[in-house]
């Protein structure tokens, strides 16, 4: 059976075709019907009409060199000339604002403009050698100058007439007016009233901790154990190496800096009360602390504020999952059973350094070191710095999911909140050893 197929026609381009191919030859491109690329080789068939072809590699060479040097002529620079004991600054090329804008031309030309600006003894400008000048350069050597016109200027009469209009309409920024004493009221206010805020959301949360920690003690088995247990290696474990080297070369600072003053009085030997009181009572915890709040509620933080972003708490609490249960409280029992550890840990590691130093600076033994530190230090001291610990990490806990949960759906908002948590989780902190040194300072001392 014979199939009669009639043989495609060929059609002639049209009016719109011709015009599309003379326009684009203009600036080096042409243009290629797409059935010649599916037949030419080399050419993969594209889904369109036309392709378009540069045909930069047609151009001889003198005129592509020839576009490069107008390219460079053209770049705004500034040369400094000497004669007569005088210097002279010429600005050259086009001072435009797509030429200045280029990334390659601003930092070094507002580097030269800024020293020029700075020299002890007047300069003259000379501007008529420039290309072209635009309102934007006029503005920008306006700016240069301090809005005042140079001791000598020579321009040509457009150029002089533009800075004229730049010096007319430019106005200097208008001096922000200082605040009433009802602006100063309103803001004080406003600062109460999110600190109350702040306040409540805290005893809020505080309340549905101790009231899910009653339900976990009904129920143990129906306890999120698995959460748990993965905060507390993410906190935990995972911050033993960087506690362990803060806390040795902090023993090791203190060690060489009352080094220096023990030696003055010949009281070698009593290095080990200062290490051993200041580290295990009080730096230890706090050192601690300080980093956990840096690191680990930082990290709470961003998790739950990510999960307010992704809209994750807010299908939580459609499928009815209570977000204090599930979210956090794992982090506060997680922080409240690693912060004893890595408190001690720390201390551990800082009296490392600091026995370690004594050595060295000192002379004392670490033989002397290990046998002298109990009777320096009392059992109640170890006893006060984990309890402290176990209070540090439970507000660091608090405040990170306090501000985590407030988080708003931007992520503006999660690098805010975040920040301050870890502000406000380690001033809280240092406030809380303040207040925990002088209600225990007759224990172990």
């Amino acid at each position: 059976m014979l199939c009669n197929k009639k043989p495609r026609r060929k059609t002639a381009p049209t009016r719109f075709t011709a015009a599309c191919r003379g326009a684009l030859a203009r600036f080096g491109l042409k243009v290629r019907c797409r059935e010649r690329l599916r037949r030419g080789a080399g050419f993969l068939p594209l889904h369109g009409m036309f392709v378009i072809e540069p045909l930069f590699s047609r151009f001889p060479r003198t005129f592509r060199s020839s576009g490069l040097e107008a390219r460079r002529a053209a770049a705004p620079r500034l040369e400094r000339l000497e004669a007569d004991g005088r210097v002279t600054c010429q600005l050259r090329g086009a001072w435009i604002a797509v030429e200045l804008a280029a990334p390659a031309v601003w930092p070094g030309l507002a580097a030269s403009l800024h020293d020029l600006t700075q020299a002890p003894q007047p300069l003259r400008w000379d501007l008529r050698q420039l290309a072209r000048l635009d309102h934007v350069g006029a503005q920008l050597l306006w700016m240069h100058w301090g809005r005042e016109w140079p001791a000598e200027l020579s321009t040509d009469e457009a150029q002089h007439r533009l800075l004229k209009t730049v010096e007319r309409f430019s106005q200097p920024p208008p001096a922000r007016p200082a605040p009433s004493w009802p602006q100063r009221i309103d803001r004080l206010g406003a600062w109460l009233l999110k600190a109350l805020d702040h306040a409540l959301g805290l005893v809020r949360l505080t309340g549905q901790l101790l009231l899910d920690l009653l339900r976990l003690l009904r129920r143990p088995r129906a306890g999120p154990w698995r959460d748990v247990s993965g905060h507390l290696y993410h906190a935990g474990a995972s911050a033993v190496p960087i506690t362990a080297l803060v806390g040795f070369l902090i023993g090791v600072v203190l060690a060489y800096l009352m080094s220096r003053q023990l030696r003055q009085f010949g009281a070698d030997a009593y290095i080990v009360n200062i290490l051993g009181v200041s580290l295990i009572r009080e730096l230890g915890p706090l050192l601690a602390a300080i980093l956990m709040a840096g690191r680990s509620g930082s990290a709470m933080t961003a998790q739950i504020g990510t999960m307010r972003v992704t809209e994750e708490l807010d299908a939580m609490r459609v499928l009815g999952i209570a977000s204090g249960f599930r979210l956090v409280m794992p982090r506060a029992l997680a922080l409240a059973a690693a912060m004893p550890l890595i408190s001690t840990w720390t201390t551990l590691w800082s009296l490392l350094g600091g026995m370690l130093a004594s050595d060295l600076t000192m002379g004392v033994s670490p033989g002397f070191f290990i046998s002298a530190l109990p009777g320096a230090v009392q059992v109640s001291n170890l006893a006060l710095a984990t309890g402290k610990s176990v209070v540090f990490g439970l507000l660091i806990a608090l405040f990170a999911c306090h501000y985590g949960l407030r988080v708003k759906p931007n992520t503006e908002s999660l690098g805010e909140g975040t920040t301050a948590s870890v502000v406000t989780s380690i001033t809280v902190v240092i406030l809380v050893d303040a207040l925990f040194a002088v209600l225990f300072r007759s224990v172990g001392l």
